[in-house]
């Protein structure tokens, strides 16, 4: 059996919004966490990746904590 790819649509429009925000009101609550997590100090997520480079890039530690609040 072959190998299953994916179709290759090159006229294929962006299904998304440029920004995502422009799918939530002003006053949604996700907003309101966002700044909040904004605001926290995460160094210590920062910290083990810091040093000789041998790691790979994670997430930033914002985007993570957002994702799973």
């Amino acid at each position: 059996m072959g190998t299953m790819c994916r179709p290759h649509e090159p006229n294929l429009q962006v299904l998304l919004p440029q920004d995502m925000r422009e799918w939530l009101p002003k006053d949604h609550l996700v907003h309101g966490r966002s700044e909040i997590v904004n605001s926290l100090d995460l160094q210590a997520f920062h910290a083990p990746y810091e040093g000789d480079g041998r790691r790979n890039s994670p997430c930033h530690p914002a985007m993570t904590v957002k994702v799973l609040i």
